[in-house]
This record gives C-alpha cells, structure tokens and sequence, in this order.
C-alpha cells in the first residue's frame, strides 16, 4: 500500500478527533464529493476519511450572500471579488490508517494532525480500500454522526462501481454486511437493495463484471 497519492492535494484539516476531521478546501468550488474517499497525508500515516458532508459558506459570520439575479457566469465577470469570501468544508468520518504499507480498517493512535494536507484518493488507491467491506463497521458505529447514512451507502457503491470493483460477488458482500449492521432490518435492506440495483443499472463496469463469477 502507497502512503501518497498522485491526486493533488485539494485542502488541509482545520478540526480533528479519533473518529473524524473536517477539511476546508484551497477553492471554495474544488472540494472533495460527498461519499468520496480522502486521504489526510500525515509523515508516518495515511489516514482514510469517507466524506459525509460538504458545506459552503462565508469565510466572514457578519457577511453573508445574498441574491443579485445574475448567473454565476455573470457574477465571476462584474463581480468577481464576491467569491474571495466563500469557502467550503467537509466533514470525514476517520474509517483507516496505513500501518507498515497495510490497510487497517480502525481507528488510528491519533487523529489526523491540524493543517495535515488532503486529497481524493486515486483509483489505485481506492481499488485495494474498497477490496474489504471492513470499513462499513465504523461507519454505523457512527450513524448518529451522518445524517444520511443510506445516501452515503449509495454514493460509495456508485464510486466503487465507476473504479471497477464493485462486481456480482462484491455487491452480496457488502449487502450481507449492510443486514447484519442493519439489525437484520427486512423492510430497510430490501428497498436499500432495490435502490442500489436501480442506481447500478446505468453503471457500465457493473454489468461488465456481471459476466464474472
């Protein structure tokens, strides 16, 4: 396991426990997505969060934005110094760390330390996290903390589909682990599982992979 990633750093922690950091981004429009993979690039280990929100506001609390009527595009060209106050910040449930080049899927010694720079996970990088559903543990033992936990469920396998590791035998995996972390809750699980078919659907590697065992 790479302890870098080749994505370019997008922001740095500005707030962090065991269990989660918060990142601001560098641009206020370039931040990591919601249910993305992130790396916080500490000197001797890499620390995995799973972004579960994404918040955009004023740099300032006294100034606030408010509506001109114009488009973003028109906005950037008569007044473009509006944007120097907005930023945006994400909110990572911490769910890894390296430790010797190995992934392990539980809390680090520390948190992420302040001004720890971050980026997205590559494919490669995300490929060998996302080979074990090890890391769903952690985040139900959060689900009071994310405020859209089946949303965040969907978002991920959408990633892992479009990185070419979410095949056949995967997805029963991961729905297995879903159940039982679920309390084993029928009703939650089946129309989980139905929204999760009708996202995959339009998935090009998912039926690809259907051709393998």
């Amino acid at each position: 396991m790479q302890t870098q990633t080749p994505n370019k750093p997008f922001g740095e922690v500005v707030e962090s426990s065991l269990h989660a950091f918060t990142v601001q981004g560098w641009q206020w429009d370039s931040a990591a997505p919601f249910g993305a993979l992130v790396l916080a690039l500490a000197q001797e280990k890499t620390l995995f969060g799973v972004v579960h929100q994404v918040s955009t506001g004023s740099i300032d609390p006294s100034r606030t934005p408010f509506t001109y009527q114009k488009t973003p595009e028109q906005l950037r060209a008569e007044q473009p110094q509006i944007f120097s106050f907005l930023k945006t910040t994400i909110s990572c449930i911490a769910v890894g760390y390296t430790d010797n080049k190995r992934i392990l899927y539980q809390l680090a010694p520390h948190p992420a330390p302040l001004h720890t720079f971050v980026a997205e996970a590559d494919t490669p990088i995300a490929q060998q996290f996302f080979a074990s559903d090890h890391y769903l543990q952690i985040l139900f033992a959060h689900a009071g903390r994310i405020e859209f936990m089946d949303e965040l469920l969907l978002a991920i396998l959408s990633r892992k589909a479009a990185i070419a590791v979410l095949t056949p035998a995967r997805l029963r995996s991961f729905m297995n682990t879903f159940a039982l972390l679920a309390g084993n809750d029928y009703r939650r699980t089946k129309l989980f599982m139905e929204r999760a078919q009708l996202l995959l659907q339009s998935k090009h590697d998912f039926h690809a992979a259907s051709a393998q065992p």
